[in-house]
């Protein structure tokens, strides 16, 4: 008995950080790379890059960059770089094995935004395949590039592509995957495996960065928001009590999650709502969110309720 309570002990110490706030050796990495804290950031001599709370801030596309990262199954976009503008450069949310690049037969760079690496800093990650793979796609050679270790030092995403709006393209599945291969024979295993995963999904016109989607038996709409967390939850408040964040009937705004330093408020939906129907109230709802944001006054009791309400409904996908 003494040596089963001795270990339960020395087990319960091992998972239990030492400070309030600390993160545990046998925690998840809060870096976001899904290791133990201790076989990533505090392993001895191992990862030390520094953790960034909000990688994508300054970036014109930063919401839906962290939408494309965390919430949509297959999408493109094409970016431009700096120093290379006529190189055709596509952002994909997920390539073949979660590849971290691929450089095609044309010379054409795809930049994979949901990888099984994670070093701390998401934008120096991409920043550091994007110029493996054009360093590659100038040597002539095409295939996978991966990121197995930290990248140390070095441009980011924003230091890399030009200041530009992102033009975002929802698929219904992987088919782009191909669209510019002839044998495809080889493919069609994984790419029906990749289709049957991919939850219906769109992306909002009258707004910037809202997704629908269809997942099992349920309608959601997520929609990333770059408003700082206090201010913003401050408007949310005011616009439930004013029971002005029904978007349609029978939806319920049901709470948030954070992702890379931004919320993303979270509805559900009446099955058969479909994407279309949410233009025009998402876009009433937009505007007066943006009023409530410019409201200064004091919030009233019934909101300051609603404001804690909401601050205990968040849950964070990556910090």
């Amino acid at each position: 008995m003494a040596k089963k309570s001795r270990t339960k002990a020395r087990n319960a110490a091992r998972s239990t950080p030492a400070e309030p706030g600390a993160v545990g050796p046998r925690q998840p990495c809060p870096c976001g790379s899904g290791k133990r804290y201790k076989a990533c950031h505090g392993a001895p001599g191992g990862a030390v890059a520094a953790f960034v709370a909000r990688p994508f801030e300054g970036l014109p596309g930063e919401c839906d960059l962290v939408a494309l990262r965390e919430l949509v199954p297959a999408g493109t976009a094409p970016l431009t770089l700096k120093q290379d503008a006529d190189r055709e450069v596509l952002l994909c949310t997920l390539l073949p094995m979660a590849a971290p690049a691929m450089v095609r037969e044309s010379g054409a760079i795809w930049l994979g935004l949901q990888v099984q690496h994670g070093f701390g800093d998401p934008s120096r990650d991409l920043g550091a395949v994007l110029e493996k793979a054009v360093a590659a796609a100038e040597a002539g050679e095409s295939g996978i590039i991966g990121l197995t270790s930290d990248p140390g030092e070095g441009p980011r995403l924003q230091d890399l592509v030009a200041d530009a709006p992102l033009p975002v393209t929802v698929h219904e599945g992987f088919d782009y995957w191909v669209a510019d291969v002839d044998d495809t024979e080889g493919l069609a295993g994984a790419l029906d495996q990749a289709n049957e995963a991919a939850a219906p999904t769109a992306r909002l016109t009258e707004v910037e960065a809202a997704y629908w989607t269809h997942v099992g038996s349920k309608e959601h709409l997520r929609w990333v928001m770059p408003e700082p967390e206090d201010a913003l939850l401050t408007a949310l408040a005011r616009l439930h009590v004013a029971g002005k964040d029904v978007l349609v009937p029978g939806s319920r705004f049901v709470g948030m999650f954070r992702a890379h330093g931004l919320l993303t408020p979270v509805w559900d939906l009446p099955v058969g709502t479909g994407a279309e129907a949410l233009e025009a109230p998402a876009a009433q709802f937009g505007a007066d969110l943006a009023a409530a944001l410019a409201d200064e006054s004091d919030l009233s009791s019934e909101e300051r309720s609603a404001r804690s309400g909401l601050a205990n409904r968040q849950v964070t996908l990556r910090q």
